[in-house]
């Protein structure tokens, strides 16, 4: 395989949870050699067998594992050691955490001038909550997501850690810019990212709808303003379904081609958007009379062979075992869990392909799996370093 992207980059990483080890996945899937440290007293952080989504494996694919516990200041101190021999430094803790522990871009960079420090918190590093710890699970709400998810007659739906999803994506943009410029001038710097603005970047169409129309924007279910149908249609099976959606009056004639009633087309009640809109709730059932009567993968290939915008809803079986697309992708990985025991399928590859730096995804490290190499290859502690350093609860 020829030299990856990030090759010859190494990334200190100081995160948890789900924004900060998917930065640091997508960095170390692209070659940076990553030291994500985990905590030996809170051993919650990451548990190579925990079932919550946020703790996953897949997050920490192509990554070296370490103990520290910044608790203790002879931990403190190993955490700049690393840094110091380190390119990039990535933090998700509650804002101003590792300031507030000698360990802020400003004592980094005494040790280190060049050093790239990214931090993603909830709000960012300044203002007047800039100190509130959370999780995605609440920003989704605080973000303003919650309130346009769901059915307009029920309580505003649940998300999860959506934003969570969102900040990685822009972490990684800026810290391949910060890569660059230092390439170019030789210095460092210091990316302060709020995930909270991340993910309102996402809600600017209905705030800009605000702002020029003062409409509130509200749930509505699966429906779309300027489509009809637009639903997702109960197909043959149990619990199968396909997301059907119409924008123009040519995709609709094509639609009612592949129903075999080309009358529907011209029917007054449905032959403009207006017209659909005002009679949505009777179009969605002639649409689920239809599709209740084929599978969800032929309801599929019929509306895409005509034009017609529409996708299967799969479950996590479907993408794993049948989706022909992740699977030409190579997008899932098969590991052994250390010790020989079942294989996990859980882990995916990394989320864009490059022509000229392929890629080959290693597992999810064991907690403390890299010790050694970090601690005496990397630091050049003796083995009598070490074992007093464990002794103390520091490593």
């Amino acid at each position: 395989m020829g030299k990856q992207l990030l090759e010859g980059i190494r990334v200190l990483d100081i995160t948890v949870h789900v924004t900060g080890p998917l930065t640091t996945k997508a960095l170390g899937d692209l070659g940076a050699e990553i030291i994500h440290i985990d905590n030996p007293n809170r051993p919650g952080t990451r548990g190579d067998r925990a079932t919550d989504a946020a703790r996953l494996p897949h997050s920490y694919t192509s990554k070296l594992g370490i103990t520290l516990n910044f608790a203790n200041p002879k931990g403190l101190e190993l955490a700049r050691r690393i840094a110091a021999i380190s390119d990039i430094v990535v933090e998700n803790l509650a804002g101003g955490g590792l300031k507030r522990r000698g360990l802020g871009y400003d004592d980094l960079k005494k040790i280190k001038p060049d050093i790239i420090m990214l931090s993603s918190c909830m709000q960012g590093q300044t203002g007047p909550y800039y100190t509130n710890a959370a999780s995605g699970h609440k920003l989704s709400a605080y973000s303003g997501f919650n309130q346009i998810a769901g059915w307009p007659d029920r309580e505003p739906g649940y998300l999860g850690a959506y934003t969570d999803y969102i900040a990685p994506r822009y972490n990684v943009i800026a810290i391949l810019a910060a890569l660059e410029y230092r390439r170019k001038t030789g210095k460092g710097q210091y990316l302060d990212f709020s995930q909270n603005e991340t993910g309102i970047q996402f809600m600017a169409p209905l705030i800009l709808d605000y702002v020029v129309n003062k409409r509130i924007a509200n749930r509505m279910g699966n429906q779309c303003s300027y489509a009809a149908p637009h639903n997702a249609y109960c197909c043959r099976g149990e619990d199968r379904w396909c997301a059907i959606s119409i924008f123009t009056d040519e995709e609709w004639r094509s639609f009612c081609n592949v129903l075999g009633n080309t009358e529907l087309a011209s029917d007054p009640r449905f032959n403009t958007l207006m017209a659909r809109k005002k009679n949505e709730e009777e179009l969605d059932r002639l649409v689920n009379e239809w599709t209740i009567t084929h599978t969800a993968e032929e309801v599929m290939a019929l509306m895409q062979a005509a034009g017609v915008p529409a996708g299967i809803m799969e479950t996590p079986e479907d993408q794993m075992e049948y989706d022909p697309q992740l699977k030409h992708r190579h997008f899932f990985w098969e590991f052994e869990r250390p010790g020989g025991e079942e294989k996990y399928r859980s882990l995916t590859g990394c989320h864009c392909l490059l022509t000229k730096t392929p890629y080959e995804l290693k597992n999810a490290p064991l907690v403390g799996e890299h010790n050694d190499y970090v601690y005496k290859g990397l630091l050049g502690m003796s083995n009598k370093e070490m074992a007093e350093m464990v002794k103390e609860g520091v490593i």
